[in-house]
């Protein structure tokens, strides 16, 4: 269900339609309003225009790079899981080759018992 909002921003009034919630929405304006007005006080007579354009870049470089970062750990992750899918195999095929040794060690025990049974049958 779409939400119907009304936000002002530099004293224009906007319409908006969203999923979001009206107070998410209302702290985003408020949060844009602010950026804006501090670009236009720290400007040498900026518009309100120019100011929205200059903080919509740095809006989107701010995007951009936390997209870039968040590749970065999304390649990480698939790496991690990767070589924990590797491990698990190698600890599979290890624990495969224990139950085998323990295997030849329990023949190895059962053919020195035999002769020293053996032994001490002949003796």
């Amino acid at each position: 269900m779409l939400n119907e909002v009304k936000v002002i921003i530099c004293g224009k009034e906007y319409k908006l339609k969203t999923a979001e919630t009206p107070n998410y929405i209302y702290n985003l304006a408020r949060s844009l309003e602010t950026k804006i007005n501090d670009m236009i006080e720290s400007g040498n007579g900026i518009s309100p225009y120019s100011a929205s354009i200059m903080v919509s870049l740095g809006l989107m470089d701010d995007i951009n790079k936390a997209n870039e970062h968040l590749d970065g750990l999304r390649d990480e992750a698939k790496n991690y899981v990767d070589e924990a899918g590797k491990a698990r195999i190698e600890l599979e095929s290890a624990n495969k080759e224990i139950e085998v040794l323990k295997s030849k060690i329990e023949q190895l025990e059962n053919t020195i018992k035999l002769k020293e049974l053996k032994s001490t049958i002949h003796d």
